[in-house]
């Protein structure tokens, strides 16, 4: 096969894969690759590699139609290879990649390059010396997934060769953006932002790497709008810097309100971000960040220190023609404006870490996310090793996202399945809660979503059950909260394990409905769910009723509806999975957006 030295550039359908530290100078390496599955593990170094009989379309995964490969089979390792042109120059060349499942080799010119585990994560590495001289370089990447692991993080791609149940088709090897980033010899590696409301302030950490430099200092510009909120300079020290800076605060409570972000206002603060040696620039960048608080107080949400009622949708983020990966920049955006023009608040991202062009949407327009981990579903010391790595690096990637209001570490005991009876799976669980607490002590955590909770600062109940009169009965004024916690679920599992009582934590109601309907015109897979409609006014109907029944319950401080779209062979979705809906968005708007009574907000 031909070379592909003009594979197709395709960073417009993307958008800078890493907002919020965005250069000028940076190409994307998305488009035409060579590709080779082998099944066999056969080859073990580029030169092995004996025919490329293909190519396939990057990011998407080969068991996609867009990929053009579309192959569901199994598939133990596949490569990948191109060539590519960049400017040496006097800097230093950056490769990075968005995600590779589930663990990757890389090669520039022939020479291992990189070596990553993890199939959610991004990776970079420094490629420079590894250049020829002029011409064009050639990357190799080798993605090696065992389809019959259960003890990596997963989350819903299916073991199965068919999808069955509630998994879906496997996702193999590149499925985010692949890119190049010239720097300078020195350079910022990394900032991170910390709101803090109540001392009206943002915290600002970078890190400079590269060669070793004397009188480095950033310089940092904020603003909003036309207003400049804040302008300084500062000393790097031991290659990092460490600060709160201050924001004006004029005593007037309508101007602080307004630059505080919330879905109804996502006002963000633009910075605009120079390291000097001296006084001579040598790298700039363009981030942002936003002014808001999260946290719990008592059995409620707060957000900006008001409660707030969460309304949020189940959002697993697959689309039928490239599966986990998003077709382009836009599909992510539309799928934001989607839930918000829904009436939703927020998403839960089910068993997916969502690309980061989809935080930036979420953090522009206003949508909160609760990041979930992706689950193994085997318990071996070698699965929490995985989960713990992966995990800490999700939270690194996405700390500075003000979307972001939950992290869940484990969902309805996947990956813990004798969490009641097991001590060593308790203290998993237990380890990720304080763990993430550890490393973001910001946002609320949920240490197991769903049932069987014994480390978490809000009880999540999944209950699937259409009659609204059981959950009146259930969860309304009259219900025994003894009962509740105690009450078995499926599998018999119950909401607190023996000596995790309930210490007033808020409670919500983080996975129902799940009606059931497919559409003429709808493209979906099979009619599946946990309830059924046989018609677009009986599914209307129905959701309407669990809405009002679920919004109107002064136990609940939020809720997830399942969910956003058809997902395969489930279509209880919202919207069919091509985003078309079932029933007008102004009516499923007006059911999620229904007033809540002051006595049932608690305040």
């Amino acid at each position: 096969m031909e070379p592909v030295p003009g594979a197709a550039d395709t960073s417009g359908r993307f958008g800078y894969p890493r907002p919020q530290l965005e250069r000028a100078q940076w190409s994307s390496l998305n488009g035409t690759w060579r590709f080779c599955i082998d099944n066999e593990r056969r080859f073990r170094t580029p030169r092995d590699v004996d025919a490329w009989p293909r190519t396939i379309e990057v990011p998407f995964p080969p068991e996609s139609r867009a990929s053009g490969i579309a192959d569901q089979g199994y598939h133990q390792a596949c490569w990948y290879q191109r060539e590519f042109a960049v400017a040496r120059d006097e800097g230093r060349v950056i490769l990075h990649f968005g995600a590779v499942d589930y663990s990757a080799r890389v090669w520039v010119n022939d020479t291992l390059a990189a070596v990553h585990e993890g199939g959610h994560t991004p990776f970079s590495v420094e490629i420079t010396a590894l250049l020829g001289e002029g011409g064009l370089q050639t990357v190799t990447v080798c993605a090696e997934d065992d389809p019959h692991d259960l003890a990596k993080p997963r989350g819903k791609q299916d073991w199965e060769r068919e999808p069955h149940s509630i998994w879906y088709p496997r996702t193999t090897g590149i499925w985010q953006t692949v890119w190049l980033e010239v720097v300078g010899r020195t350079y910022v590696e990394s900032v991170r932002w910390t709101p803090r409301v109540e001392d009206f302030a943002i915290g600002f950490e970078a890190r400079v790497s590269g060669d070793a430099a004397d009188d480095l200092s950033i310089d940092i510009r904020l603003s909003c709008g036309e207003r400049l909120l804040a302008h300084d300079r500062y000393r790097v020290v031991d290659r990092d810097v460490d600060r709160s800076i201050a924001l004006p605060d004029p005593g007037i409570e309508d101007f602080r309100n307004r630059l505080l972000w919330s879905p109804e206002r996502p006002t963000l603060i633009d910075a605009r971000i120079r390291l000097l040696r001296g006084d001579e620039v040598i790298d700039e960048f363009t981030s942002y960040t936003a002014l808001r608080s999260v946290s719990v107080l008592r059995d409620r949400f707060m957000l900006n220190g008001r409660p707030y009622l969460l309304r949020m949708v189940l959002d697993q983020g697959y689309w039928p023609e490239s599966l986990l990966a998003a077709p382009n920049d836009a599909a992510l955006r539309r799928d934001v404006e989607l839930a918000k023009t829904m009436g939703f608040n927020g998403v839960r991202k089910h068993q997916k870490i969502e690309d980061p062009r989809y935080l930036y949407w979420a953090d522009r327009l206003g949508l909160m996310v609760w990041e979930e981990m992706p689950s193994a579903y085997r318990f071996t010391p070698t699965a929490v090793k995985r989960t713990v790595k992966e995990w800490t690096e999700v939270i690194a990637r996405d700390y500075s996202h003000p979307c972001i209001v939950v992290w869940v570490p484990f969902n309805e005991s996947w990956g813990v399945p004798e969490l009641a009876s097991v001590g060593e799976q308790r203290h998993a669980v237990q380890a990720l809660y304080h763990l993430t607490k550890t490393l973001d002590p910001t946002r609320p955590v949920i240490g197991n979503d769903g049932w069987e909770s014994c480390a978490t600062d809000i009880i999540g109940i999944h209950d699937y059950d259409a009659n609204t009169e059981h959950m009146r009965q259930r969860y309304g004024p009259e219900s025994n909260t003894e009962e509740l916690f105690d009450r078995r679920r499926p599998g018999g599992r119950v909401l607190l394990l023996d000596g995790y009582p309930h210490r007033g934590q808020p409670i919500m109601l983080t996975e129902f409905g799940g009606v059931a309907f497919a559409p003429e015109g709808c493209t979906g897979a099979d009619i599946w769910g946990y309830s059924n409609a046989d018609h677009a006014e009986e599914f209307a109907g129905k959701f309407e009723k669990l809405m009002q029944t679920v919004i109107h319950t002064p136990l609940f401080s939020g809720f997830c509806y399942t969910q956003f779209a058809d997902t395969f062979q489930e279509s209880n979705g919202l919207l069919g999975a091509d985003r078309s809906p079932k029933i007008p968005l102004e009516r499923i708007a007006s059911a999620t957006r229904s007033r809540r009574s002051h006595i049932a907000c608690g305040v």
